[in-house]
């Protein structure tokens, strides 16, 4: 089964949240549609800016904590080392009226 370390921002990518999730468009269609409260609904975090995939739950984890004890600059390097343009890596996994994407 995959696992996935992710980061998500906001539209001015001003705030970073890192997570581990086994279902990453799942986990990205709760913080985009803001169904669960937190810290990615409060502070409007529903951009994908980054991702890793691996087979491990564990080696997830602890790569979470890693870039979470990463200074923001060592963040930002990362992911402009992938996406230098900040785009959205889930803009076209959600479109606009299309209820046939399966989440499960």
């Amino acid at each position: 089964m995959p696992y996935y370390v992710y980061v998500m921002t906001n539209p001015n990518a001003t705030t970073l949240y890192m997570g581990v999730t086994n279902n990453l468009e799942r986990r990205v269609y709760e913080h985009r549609m803001k169904l669960v409260d937190g810290f990615t609904r409060r502070y409007n975090l529903t951009i994908l800016a980054y991702f890793e995939e691996g087979n491990d739950v564990l080696s997830a984890i602890a790569r979470e904590k890693q870039l979470k004890g990463w200074l923001r600059l060592k963040k930002v390097e990362l992911i402009e080392s992938v996406n230098p343009e900040w785009r959205d890596l889930s803009e076209e996994w959600f479109r606009e009226g299309d209820s046939s994407r399966s989440l499960s």
